[in-house]
C-alpha cells in the first residue's frame, strides 16, 4: 500500500517565492500532494500556487496558528512536511525526512534552517533580524 505524503505550506503574501517553493517540492518528492493554504493574501499568492501545481485551500481567520490547525484538521496523510512559502526551508531534504517517519518510525523530524547558510543566503528585508529575536535552542 502506497503511503501518502503531503507538503503543507501556510502562506500570507508570498507571491514572490511560492512558485519556486511548489516546484522545488514537486522535484523533491514527485508523488507528494502539495497544499498551499492561503491566509488572506492580497498579492495573488493563491493564483500563482495553483498555476505551479499546488492544491490551494484557504483559512480566512488570520494567523499562522489558525492556518496550521486547519491544515492538520483537513488533510489526511501518512507523512506531513510543513515548510514556509517564503523559500527559507529547502525541500531537497524532504525525502530523507519522510523516510525517517515512514520507514524508521520517527514521530516527528524537525529541520533547522538557522545553523546553515540561511543568514548569508536570505536577502529579504527584516527576515534575518526577526530570526535573531527568537530563542535559539541549539546553544
Amino acid at each position: 500500500m502506497e503511503q501518502k505524503i503531503a507538503f503543507i505550506i501556510p502562506c500570507y503574501n508570498e507571491s514572490i517565492t511560492i512558485e519556486k517553493v511548489v516546484k522545488d517540492c514537486r522535484k523533491a518528492i514527485p508523488e507528494a500532494d502539495i497544499y498551499v493554504y492561503d491566509n488572506n493574501s492580497s498579492d495573488h499568492t493563491d493564483e500563482i500556487a495553483r498555476r505551479a501545481g499546488a492544491i490551494v485551500c484557504y483559512e480566512h481567520q488570520q494567523g499562522k496558528g489558525n492556518v496550521v490547525r486547519t491544515m492538520f484538521q483537513e488533510i489526511q496523510a501518512d507523512c506531513y512536511i510543513m515548510l514556509d512559502g517564503d523559500d527559507t526551508n529547502p525541500p531537497e531534504f524532504a525525502p530523507e525526512m519522510a523516510r525517517l517517519v515512514l520507514e524508521e518510525g520517527a514521530d516527528m523530524v524537525v529541520g533547522d534552517r538557522l545553523s546553515s547558510t540561511y543568514f548569508q543566503e536570505n536577502k529579504r528585508p527584516f527576515h534575518n533580524f526577526g530570526n535573531t529575536l527568537g530563542p535559539r535552542f541549539d546553544q
